[in-house]
């Protein structure tokens, strides 16, 4: 063995990782991908035969799923790329603040009052007009590599 010492710095934080590997080659539409960064949601691959000089490619076109751009990638199909673990949970909304923030309840009982109103017009509209009318609203919340953004509301009746 070498006489030198290795010292290794941990930038890692505690808790299961963001993202987990999986071969190019086997990451299909409607799955998700990391591109640049950022989790996206593929709308369509395509591959290209093998080269002279060996690797298949993949061809990714994906959709970021908090910002809604549009990014592209490609990749060698027996490469590994990264794909966010990506989770949505459903609360039960109970007030919006002036500033922007929502009040949600989680399954056991507590409050999350850490979320943003969505960027959407659209989803922003029907989630203030149906807190107006005092319906009782349940949103759908995307998680993933750390990052959280309300994507989807559903009516569940009168208060």
């Amino acid at each position: 063995m070498s006489d030198e010492e290795h010292h290794f710095e941990s930038k890692a934080d505690a808790g299961a990782s963001k993202t987990y590997p999986q071969q190019a080659g086997t990451i299909r539409k409607n799955g998700y991908i990391v591109i640049k960064g950022r989790p996206c949601k593929v709308v369509e691959v395509s591959t290209s035969k093998t080269g002279k000089h060996g690797h298949a490619k993949c061809h990714f076109v994906a959709i970021d799923i908090f910002t809604a751009k549009k990014l592209e990638d490609i990749v060698p199909s027996s490469h590994n790329c990264d794909v966010p673990h990506v989770n949505r949970t459903d609360y039960q909304l109970i007030d919006i603040s002036e500033d922007g923030f929502v009040s949600l309840l989680t399954e056991n009982g507590n409050t999350k009052d850490d979320l943003r109103l969505p960027t959407d017009d659209n989803l922003l509209t029907q989630i203030k007009d149906g807190f107006a009318e005092g319906k009782d609203l349940v949103v759908s919340v995307m998680s993933a590599m750390g990052e959280e953004q309300i994507c989807g509301l559903k009516d569940i009746g009168p208060k």
